[in-house]
């Protein structure tokens, strides 16, 4: 895990722009820093080293092939290194000079080429190469997305990064704000792939890379360049994927749970490599559960969790059980809402972009809380997409399935009226069901999908409606209608809940979820792994039917079949939980004067916000009429973040 930035320029790169960059990003590699350049080709490549494998010299980046024609800067693992090293050592490759994964993942592009090395290796990662012989550029990022990787032209020059911060440290940085990123964002608390919040630089889209010459990438693009458009084009899909498994079902559950449990375990056991101490994360959930307890089948292991002083937040005692339960090594910090609170200013920094995920909060106290005694940290992200956990994949096919039977008028004013059931009321009746998420607006997600559902069209509106936060209304942003996000989903003849889980998988997953972990724990040096989206185990998840991942009501089941093996079913009944903290109630008191400032009409018109919608919700949330914590949170990150600069 580290930091990696770059450019191509008309002449000799600039070693001061070269140094800025990389100084940027000292936070994501504290232990070293390597810059290259070729004068003639104008290329510079940037890196700053978080050192997991072989923390030796013989790891420094940015690294050259033994044979002089490649140049490598990498962030990420490849977890399988060890195995592509002896391939290679069988066909008579060597001497190698350390046992990094970098050399293993340089020399294995020299002997077979770039995408045959990439479908050989399982990990995370986003790298730049660079090919002397034929002067080509490469950027690629991994699979799911889980390591971040920027591009795109500031003053005439190409350039590429792991966060945006490097390439706002290049001289004549003046892309100016994406009206249509600022509208996503206000929608989803997030801003989706392919964009960013800047003009003229882009997201790559995981399982994407670009090859090109210098001559090739003088021209800017001015707007966000489609996949397979000329210039990115894809390496790995998952619909191929998800395809694949819907073609070739696993028809016997024992079948499914012994394929499922063999490719998790082999899965956390290659990520459990490393140098340095590694640890993980334990909230008490499905997910981090069975990460934690097939590491325990392997070795000791240390396990990370942090309590809140809120009851109804607090996921420390459940954490705990199952830590004793496992004998786990287990560290707990306990948090008061005032440390909460405290970090709020460092998230415009922390994030680089607009980002408003209020768990965002907790996920940084509890990747600080784990750098105190690791450096690497196994956490169970990509159990909901890829298993069916989010609540939305029980509610929204059952809901559409029975307003659907209705003529539309009717239809209409079904939904218009059951979206008037105030959301406390829905809150109630899910709890009684024993299925709400305790996040604390679930109940006010049901009241804006069942309005929506009197206007939809399909299950693509309906997904749709419960994360965005101003469907069927003007956004106070104005641009950004994510009709690319929630067009027609293309799987064939794929239940409702698939396609919503395949959406999630490629929109929500890499744009918020890996997104808010990885900006989390580089912000403290901490790397961080995720077995559950190892693509081996997404192969065998595809395979396994909806009905054995989401069962009378309650999803996850095959996950949750497979941890009762480790883990008396006993200690998991419990409502599913969100990773988060009372943000608005905060907002309705110790926030209040804060967000106050930020929600002032001539500074929300400064930044291009329609202030009347947002302050009728400000108002309204303040009256205790409806709980808008989201929308609120999203414009109030938007505001911070504009004003850090």
């Amino acid at each position: 895990m580290c930091g990696l930035a770059g450019l191509v320029s008309l002449g000799p790169p600039d070693p001061s722009s070269l140094r800025a960059m990389a100084s940027s990003l000292a936070h994501r590699g504290p232990d070293d820093e390597g810059i290259w350049s070729d004068s003639e080709s104008g290329v510079g490549f940037v890196h700053r080293r978080l050192s997991i494998v072989d923390l030796s010299p013989a790891g420094h980046q940015p690294m050259i092939s033994r044979d002089g024609r490649w140049v490598l800067t990498f962030n990420g693992e490849i977890y399988n290194h060890g195995e592509v090293r002896a391939e290679l050592e069988a066909q008579g490759e060597g001497p190698f000079r350390g046992h990094s994964d970098t050399e293993t993942l340089l020399e294995a592009i020299a002997r077979w080429g770039l995408e045959t090395t990439l479908a050989r290796c399982t990990g995370m990662f986003a790298l730049a190469l660079w090919d002397r012989r034929e002067r080509r550029l490469s950027l690629v990022r991994d699979r799911f997305g889980e390591k971040p990787l920027y591009f795109g032209w500031v003053a005439a020059r190409f350039v590429f990064a792991s966060e945006l911060k490097a390439l706002k440290r290049l001289p004549g940085f003046d892309n100016g704000l994406s009206r249509e990123a600022q509208g996503d964002f206000l929608r989803l608390g997030y801003i989706p792939e392919p964009h960013s919040i800047y003009r003229r630089l882009y997201k790559l889209e995981p399982g994407c890379l670009i090859e090109a010459s210098p001559e090739q990438l003088r021209a800017p693009l001015d707007s966000a360049p489609r996949v397979g458009g000329g210039l990115v084009r894809r390496w790995w899909s998952y619909r191929d994927v998800v395809v694949g498994g819907l073609a070739d079902p696993i028809v016997q559950e024992g079948e499914a749970l012994e394929r499922l449990e063999a490719a998790l375990l082999q899965s956390v056991r290659g990520q459990a490599m490393a140098d340095v101490p590694v640890g993980a994360f334990l909230s008490g959930g499905i997910d981090s559960s069975t990460v934690v307890a097939l590491y325990r089948q392997h070795a000791p292991v240390r396990t990370f969790t942090i309590g809140f002083e809120d009851a109804a937040f607090d996921e420390a005692p459940y954490a705990r059980a199952i830590a004793e339960h496992l004998g786990t090594e287990h560290h707990e910090a306990y948090v008061t809402a005032d440390e909460a609170r405290q970090v709020i200013p460092q998230l415009a920094a922390i994030y680089d972009e607009p980002f408003a995920d209020s768990s965002q909060i907790p996920t940084y106290l509890v990747c600080r809380h784990a750098r105190a005694g690791v450096k690497v940290a196994l956490s169970g992200d990509g159990g909901d997409e890829l298993f069916g956990g989010y609540n939305r994949y029980l509610a929204a096919p059952r809901l559409w399935a029975r307003l659907n039977r209705l003529p539309l008028p009717l239809r209409a004013a079904a939904g218009a009226a059951l979206g008037l059931v105030p959301a406390g009321a829905w809150n109630g009746a899910a709890d009684l069901a024993g299925r709400r998420s305790r996040q604390p607006h679930f109940g006010a997600k049901i009241r804006k999908t069942l309005r929506a559902m009197g206007h939809a069209r399909g299950i693509d509106e309906v997904h749709q409606s419960f994360v965005d936060e101003w469907q069927g209304e003007r956004s106070p942003g104005g641009a950004g209608d994510l009709a690319d996000l929630f067009g027609p989903v293309d799987l064939v003849a794929a239940p409702d809940t698939v396609r919503m889980m395949y959406r999630d998988a490629v929109t929500y997953l890499p744009g918020d979820i890996l997104a808010k972990l990885d900006r989390a724990s580089m912000a403290v040096s901490l790397e961080t792994r995720l077995p559950l989206l190892d693509h081996r185990v997404a192969g065998v998840a595809a395979r396994i039917p909806l009905a054995m991942k989401i069962d009378r009501g309650v999803g996850k089941q095959v996950l949750r079949t497979l941890l009762s093996r480790h883990v008396p079913p006993a200690l998991l009944e419990r409502p599913k939980t969100g990773f988060a903290v009372p943000v608005g109630e905060w907002l309705r008191g110790p926030l209040r004067s804060w967000a106050e400032a930020l929600l002032d009409p001539n500074s929300l018109r400064e930044r291009g916000l329609d202030p009347r919608p947002i302050r009728d919700r400000w108002q309204a949330h303040l009256a205790r009429r409806a709980d808008w914590t989201a929308s609120l949170w999203f414009v109030l990150m938007f505001q911070a973040w504009a004003e850090e600069g």
